[in-house]
């Protein structure tokens, strides 16, 4: 594995299983590390300046959600854009928000709301400028702030092991003006949300995610 250029700081000894995870989980998710690429312990631990330990957890958390491939004996890849993989995900990640949404709708307070409706100006200019990842930071604020509400701590758990395997294709679309149809549809939910209506709000949230079925399709060669 090639070592990226800027080297990571000493990481806090309290956070750092999880830092060490994070780290890597946005590098696959970003594009630093490549699908079928080998990663090898020592360059993880040079690059993060850990030791193997946190390295060797976060590979097998990375394993369980479907990003990284091990095989015994041998060498750990990059998993590639598999098209059950990401289907599956999808229709995961688009039932459990939609869970998330109906919980949510009468704990949204006005705040939330606000900062909802900013988050989607946001994410709308990002695409406008082709800037895929403040677009992908805006539209997790967004869709996050659902899932806070809703206070379901199986909710988080999902989303946290199944988003990031969507992440990897939504990058190739919101770097372009081909999501424009997502600032519609955020706007949609936005207003159910504003209206306390849980079933439109449900609804805007399930067509959002279903936008992805085609960009998945395209990108991992081929319909199921």
């Amino acid at each position: 594995m090639p070592v990226p250029a800027l080297a990571a700081a000493t990481l806090p000894r309290q956070l750092l299983r999880d830092d060490v995870y994070q780290r890597l989980r946005a590098a696959i998710v970003d594009g630093t590390l490549e699908p079928d690429e080998v990663v090898r312990d020592q360059d993880l631990t040079a690059w993060l300046g850990v030791s193997r330990t946190p390295v060797r957890e976060a590979l097998l958390r990375l394993q369980q959600a479907g990003l990284v491939t091990a095989t015994p004996g041998r060498s750990t890849r990059v998993a590639s854009l598999d098209a059950r993989a990401t289907r599956d995900a999808q229709a995961v990640v688009a039932a459990v928000h939609e869970v998330a949404v109906r919980a949510a709708v009468a704990q949204l307070t006005a705040d939330d709301l606000a900062a909802m409706a900013d988050a989607n100006r946001r994410f709308s200019r990002a695409l406008r400028h082709g800037d895929a990842e403040a677009a992908l930071a805006a539209d997790d604020e967004l869709h996050g702030i659902p899932v806070r509400a809703a206070g379901n701590a199986a909710v988080r758990d999902v989303l946290e092991q199944y988003t990031p395997v969507l992440r990897r294709v939504e990058r190739l679309r919101f770097g372009s003006l081909d999501a424009r149809g997502s600032v519609r549809l955020h706007d949609q939910l936005i207003a159910a949300c504003t209206a306390r209506d849980p079933e439109a709000a449900a609804r805007a949230s399930t067509l959002t995610w279903q936008t992805l079925v085609p960009l998945l399709d395209r990108a991992t060669g081929g319909t199921l």
